[in-house]
């Protein structure tokens, strides 16, 4: 028997985030702090204060650190009712990419490099950065990776160029992918490395101009010029980076359709309004089975993208590893919600594509959703790679009669 029932402490958990980014969070969508570049940290250090003050600051972190140590299940629930805002999550601290660096730091950083670096980010005074993209090499292939660290006594030396390192402008918490030169003690490959922002080395040439604004201080240029780091830096086991990386992805790939899921559910509650109060032809607009079967549509692929979602997270709380279901669920959401917020959009009519309501802006940022943490082929690839070694021993169709035809079953 499957039982799709929430435990009612976690109902009421929703329903207080929920509450919380309506009345609290939702006013400063028109602030002007929110910029094309995503919310300024001085927006986002006002957001934490609200949600310190709720006791709902960071409420997934692990309970050493004060948190509640939500599973993935509980996460779902609760980053959905927090997308209902794009401001809802970085409030709640609980949005990319401080919440998948704060879920690695706390599983691989010693307790010295927690203190320093991870504790700052879960009190919410600090935010981090994962430096792996580079516009010539490392992206949907890391096994591009250009950056590199060389061994110069006791210390490494890193150089190289990143971009689309979101958050980079004023990151005080830096995790940087490069790629290290064998040892002495043959130690080496591609290396995670931990460092503050204000180490000198590091240099955020720009923030780039992109679709999206729901990340805080958006996504910056960086480069590295010799940045000195000490053995101490060292993030894990050198040469372990991609491993570590997908430690880190196979969640937050989730916890990305958790809180886009919110934010549609957001678009498709003002598309059926409308629809419910615009009229058209002598009766409203969601009569007519052109607008009607859209919002029929977006209702079915909500519940099958919440129901993807809670099956994945299911899976990672029985100790599975979930790669391939992650990757399934975020193609599929991803897809999906873009399908929603495009339909929501057609729903609103010309408003639709005007700042009006915050469709537009959903509509954007999930458009760059289907890109991040590995764009919708990627995934794609992934899944058919496993089905195919998955599937070699059985026939692709069935042996033929002797005479050439298929004989009935």
């Amino acid at each position: 028997m499957i039982d799709f029932s929430l435990p009612q402490e976690l109902v009421d958990l929703r329903e207080r985030v929920r509450s919380f980014v309506e009345n609290e969070i939702v006013p400063f969508e028109r602030d002007p702090r929110l910029t094309a570049h995503g919310p300024t940290d001085e927006l986002r250090q006002d957001l934490v204060g609200l949600a310190r003050k709720a006791g709902l600051l960071t409420i997934q972190a692990p309970r050493r650190f004060g948190g509640r140590e939500l599973t993935h299940i509980e996460q779902a629930v609760v980053y959905e009712a927090a997308g209902w805002s794009t401001l809802g999550p970085v409030a709640m601290n609980c949005a990319a990419p401080d919440e998948a660096n704060m879920g690695l730091l706390a599983k691989i950083a010693d307790p010295e490099q927690q203190e320093e670096f991870l504790r700052p980010v879960i009190e919410g005074g600090a935010r981090s950065v994962f430096a792996m993209t580079e516009p010539g090499g490392a992206g949907s292939d890391p096994n591009q990776l250009l950056t590199e660290a060389v061994r110069d006594g006791d210390d490494f030396v890193v150089n190289g160029r990143k971009w689309l390192i979101t958050g980079a402008n004023g990151a005080l918490t830096w995790i940087i992918m490069a790629r290290l030169a064998p040892g002495a003690d043959g130690l080496g490959g591609p290396t995670l490395f931990l460092t503050r922002g204000d180490t000198p080395g590091i240099e955020v040439e720009r923030v780039m101009n992109t679709m999206d604004r729901n990340y805080v201080e958006g996504h910056g240029v960086v480069t590295f010029r010799d940045l000195r780091l000490p053995a101490s830096a060292v993030l894990g086991t050198p040469g372990d980076a991609f491993r570590y990386a997908q430690l880190r992805l196979t969640p937050a790939r989730l916890t990305h359709c958790m809180r886009w899921l919110g934010a549609a559910d957001r678009a498709h509650s003002i598309a059926v309004e409308h629809a419910r109060t615009r009229t058209a032809f002598g009766r409203p607009i969601g009569e007519h089975q052109g607008v009607g079967f859209q919002l029929a549509d977006n209702e079915i692929a909500l519940d099958n993208c919440r129901l993807a979602i809670w099956h994945a997270c299911w899976l990672l709380d029985r100790g599975e590893q979930g790669r391939h279901e992650a990757s399934k669920v975020k193609c599929y959401v991803s897809e999906e919600l873009f399908r929603v917020a495009d339909r929501c959009v057609q729903v609103l009519g010309g408003i639709g594509v005007t700042d009006e309501t915050v469709v537009e802006m959903i509509f954007r940022d999930i458009r760059a959703f289907r890109l991040y943490d590995g764009p919708t082929e990627v995934h794609k690839h992934a899944v058919a790679r496993r089905l195919l070694r998955a599937r070699t021993t059985t026939p692709a169709v069935p042996a033929p009669a002797a005479s050439g035809i298929p004989t009935p079953g």
